[in-house]
C-alpha cells in the first residue's frame, strides 16, 4: 500500500489556506504528494508549500513555468529552495528554456546541499485535442506532438513529463522506462470526467506505466473523501500486482 500512496497526488484546488490546511490533515495517509496549483499560490503564496511540508507532506508545485531561460531557471531555483518533490515547466518553452532550467537548479542545490526536485516538462494538457492544437498554429496531432515533446525535454536534462494517460506508451517508446510520468485526466470509474479530455481509470494508468497519478475532484467532490482516496488506492495496488 505504501508504493501506491506514493504514486498518488491529490490536487489542492482551493482557494485558502485553513482548506488546504484541512485536506493535507485529512488525508495525508493516503496521499503522497500534494499538488499546488496557480489558484492556491497565488492566493497563499510560499506558504501553503511551507504549510504542506510542516504537516509532512510533499509538494509538487504545478505552476507550469513558460517564459525567457534566465527567468525560468530563477523560478525554478526559488522552488528547489522551497523544498518542493517536484515542479514543472511548459515543454513548449522550448530546449533552451528547459537546459537552463535543469542545470541552474542542479547547480543551486549541490551548491545548498538540497535536495534536487523531480523537474517536468508539461506535453499537451489533457483538456487539449488535435482541434486545440490546430487552434494555435500547430498542425500535428496530439499523438504525435507529446513524444516528441517529451524526447526534447529528456534531451534538455528533464527528470520527466506531465502528460495524459493517453500517451504514455508513446512516452515510454521514446524515452524509455526510468523517465518519469505524472498523468492528470486520472478518472475512477465511481467520478465524472469534468472538464477532462483524455482520461483514463487509474488502474489504466498504472497499468500502461504511468508513474504517478493527479487525482483531485473525485476525492474532494465525494461524500465520502476517504473512502475515495481509499477505492482509487485499491485500485493501484490491484495494477502494481498485476505488473509484479
Amino acid at each position: 500500500m505504501n508504493q501506491a500512496v506514493e504514486r498518488l497526488i491529490f490536487a489542492l484546488d482551493v482557494d485558502e489556506l485553513a482548506e488546504a490546511r484541512r485536506w493535507v490533515r485529512e488525508l495525508h495517509r493516503h496521499v503522497g504528494v500534494f499538488k499546488v496549483g496557480k489558484q492556491l499560490f497565488t492566493r497563499c503564496g510560499p506558504e501553503v508549500v511551507t504549510m504542506i511540508r510542516d504537516e509532512g507532506g510533499e509538494v509538487f508545485l504545478d505552476l507550469k513555468y513558460h517564459d525567457i531561460p534566465h527567468t525560468v531557471a530563477m523560478a525554478g531555483i526559488e522552488a528547489c529552495r522551497l523544498g518542493v518533490k517536484m515542479f514543472n515547466v511548459h515543454a513548449l518553452g522550448g530546449k533552451e528554456m528547459m537546459s537552463v532550467t535543469a542545470q541552474k537548479t542542479k547547480e543551486s542545490c549541490a551548491a545548498a546541499a538540497l535536495p534536487e526536485p523531480l523537474l517536468l516538462a508539461v506535453t499537451i494538457l489533457t483538456s487539449s485535442t488535435d482541434a486545440t492544437l490546430r487552434e494555435i498554429g500547430i498542425e500535428r496531432p496530439v499523438t504525435e506532438m507529446v513524444p516528441r515533446l517529451a524526447r526534447l525535454a529528456q534531451e534538455s536534462g528533464c527528470g520527466g513529463v506531465v502528460a495524459s494517460p493517453l500517451e504514455v506508451g508513446l512516452i515510454r517508446a521514446a524515452c524509455g522506462p526510468a523517465f518519469k510520468i505524472v498523468t492528470p485526466g486520472v478518472r475512477p470509474a465511481f467520478a465524472g470526467s469534468d472538464d477532462q479530455k483524455r482520461i483514463m481509470t487509474p488502474g489504466e494508468a498504472i497499468s500502461v506505466g504511468a508513474d504517478y497519478l493527479v487525482i483531485g475532484r473525485p476525492i474532494s467532490t465525494d461524500k465520502e473523501p476517504l473512502a475515495a482516496a481509499q477505492m482509487i488506492l485499491d485500485e493501484i495496488v490491484a495494477a502494481l500486482e498485476k505488473l509484479s
